[in-house]
């Protein structure tokens, strides 16, 4: 690898770095937060990044100073819902967009899946106690 090159992967590997600095797993869901009643909510945020880079040969006599580039980004991080876990175990999903976008669909169907699950867990262990009752009866 040429020094050319080094300097312009120095410079994206130090944009990206920064990047991840400002940017992880709990911006997008966020840490949860357990109110009084023991309500829990969990903030849910949209994150769009966009980043660019570039280098270029310049004439000049000595080979050091061939090299120019520059190294731009940008986040954005918008919050979209909250997903609400009563103390119940009920849950639900606030959106914060009334025409929530459609990547926002998935999110919309967390609820009914963890409703779903936990009514499947019950009857799972319904069943179990009822089959108990019978053979002891």
């Amino acid at each position: 690898m040429n020094e050319k090159n080094s300097y312009l992967e120095n410079l994206v590997k130090g944009a990206i770095e920064k990047i991840k600095e400002m940017v992880d797993v709990q911006t997008i869901i966020g840490e949860p937060v357990v109110a009084p009643n023991g309500t829990v909510i969990v903030p849910v945020s949209k994150v769009s990044i966009g980043f660019g880079s570039g280098g270029s040969d310049l004439p000049t006599k000595n080979a050091k100073d061939l090299f120019g580039g520059g190294v731009g980004g940008g986040v954005t991080i918008s919050p979209v819902a909250f997903i609400v876990i009563a103390a119940d175990g009920s849950v639900k999903l606030l959106q914060l967009t009334v025409n929530a976008p459609k990547e926002n669909a998935a999110l919309a169907l967390v609820p009914d899946i963890v409703e779903k699950i936990t009514s499947m867990i019950g009857k799972d262990k319904n069943k179990e106690e009822s089959s108990k009752e019978e053979t002891y009866e």
